[in-house]
């Protein structure tokens, strides 16, 4: 159920944005001090890495994106690889209520940055301000794709100029000593911070989804995707090498979330601070923007295909809001409510490595239609499945609650699958057996 030709109205600049916006969010923030703690002032080489990683597993979705275009994204490349079956079902009510967590802790990043410049970090108000920004981006995502594509390049604009601005100030002033590799730790230590730095590229699969909404598909989609992840890497290592060209390692880890704030004051003074409070602010709200977008094509594809219900496919009102949307937007609030999302902050990048690792393995079969290089795909496959082991080994074995909340959800999307199917599939309309029965 793809969109009409010519209702069409992405641009390929418009869809990288929306991977942009997806990708730069929050993690730019927060990842430099956990990484800085593992590999030191050598962290631009562990963005590059997991830039290159990332690039790998882009090239595999661009290869099956230029063939199978869909609404339903990476989603639908998975069941082209392993069938309409229990695994792709399961992994996409997996996909979607993780989407709903990663997309209420992006929101709950912008109410903290919100709330600590206007409330003096009431956790009230980041609750507040968490919600308000989902109702907003989620009325945008029911006007229409052309709306969310608009606003979201706004917002990748000024977070790449600011972001910009701040290498520019950095580098020029940088001290050369702070960045000498003779600082550097082991590269077993390198190795091991790209299992952190790899999160900041898994929004890359959104652009997946952006194929509904592109004129011409097969083309313009694995050119946004190769567009997207060579802005994102550059960003990144342009932003490692200022922050940890200012500031020492060991500073970066204390400051945590405002070592770009702090990076930035030596040159740009108080005015800097600002500057990245603004950045952080921006580039929340654009993640949480790009969060909230791929839910009206997903779940109209999935229902379309009989992996969801028809009823998630869809829409309401008088503006015709998706029920996918509707649906996921309320999962983010209750998760913005009820939970604390510090306590499972890993669970998405869990579930995106998972899904990457699964569509990856579906391309082998299909590489004879797709002309992807067996090689390329194999380290693709064999570096992004090492990532999650490596991962597992370390952060869910330090974050008890996320891999708690891992398998409940993996229960959770394996018991919805399991119930929908068996009523989809029951031969007997539902009513028909029970009113016949009642009668007899």
């Amino acid at each position: 159920m793809s969109t009409p030709a010519g209702d069409k109205r992405m641009t390929v600049t418009q869809a990288t944005f929306i991977g942009v916006g997806s990708m730069v969010g929050a993690g730019i923030f927060a990842l430099l001090g956990a990484a800085g703690a593992v590999a030191g002032s050598a962290v631009w080489l562990s963005f590059l890495i997991a830039g290159a990683i990332a690039g790998l597993q882009g090239y595999s979705f661009a290869k099956l994106g230029s063939v199978y275009p869909s609404g339903g994204g990476l989603l639908h490349y998975l069941a082209k690889g392993l069938g309409e079956g229990h695994v792709t079902g399961i992994t996409s009510w997996l996909f979607y209520v993780t989407a709903a967590i990663v997309t209420a802790m992006v929101a709950s990043s912008f109410g903290g940055y919100a709330s600590s410049v206007l409330t003096d970090s009431d956790p009230t108000w980041t609750k507040v301000f968490a919600i308000a920004i989902v109702l907003v981006m989620a009325a945008l995502n029911v006007v229409g794709s052309t709306a969310v594509a608009k606003v979201q390049s706004l917002i990748v604009k000024v977070v790449l100029t600011i972001l910009t601005v701040f290498v520019i100030s950095t580098l020029t002033n940088f001290d050369p000593a702070l960045l000498a590799p003779s600082g550097y730790p082991g590269l077993r230590e390198i190795i091991a911070s790209v299992a952190l730095t790899f999160f900041a590229f898994l929004g890359f699969g959104v652009i997946t989804f952006t194929a509904k909404d592109l004129p011409n598909p097969s083309k313009q989609l694995p050119t946004a995707m190769y567009l997207a992840l060579g802005i994102a890497t550059t960003v990144y290592v342009g932003v490692s090498l200022g922050v940890f060209g200012t500031l020492t390692a060991d500073q970066v880890v204390d400051y945590g979330p405002t070592a770009l704030a702090e990076a930035a004051k030596p040159t740009l003074g108080q005015f800097g601070y600002v500057l990245m409070v603004i950045t952080a602010l921006f580039s929340t709200a654009g993640a949480t923007n790009s969060g909230l977008y791929p839910s009206a094509g997903m779940t109209r594809h999935l229902a379309s295909v009989g992996q969801f219900p028809p009823a998630l496919g869809g829409t309401v009102g008088r503006r015709k809001a998706p029920v996918g949307l509707l649906l996921l937007t309320s999962f983010t609030l209750v998760f913005i409510v009820l939970f604390d999302l510090n306590k499972i902050a890993s669970i998405g990048s869990a579930v995106a490595l998972l899904v990457f690792t699964m569509v990856t393995l579906g391309h082998f079969r299909l590489r004879g239609e797709t002309g992807a290089n067996v090689v390329v795909l194999t380290v693709a496959l064999v570096s992004t499945l090492g990532t999650f082991l490596v991962f597992a080994g370390t952060t869910l074995a330090d974050e008890p609650a996320t891999a708690v909340a891992l398998v409940a959800i993996v229960v959770l999307a394996t018991a919805t699958d399991l119930v929908w199917k068996r009523r989809r599939d029951d031969p007997a309309p539902l009513g028909s057996t029970r009113d016949s029965g009642s009668r007899s």
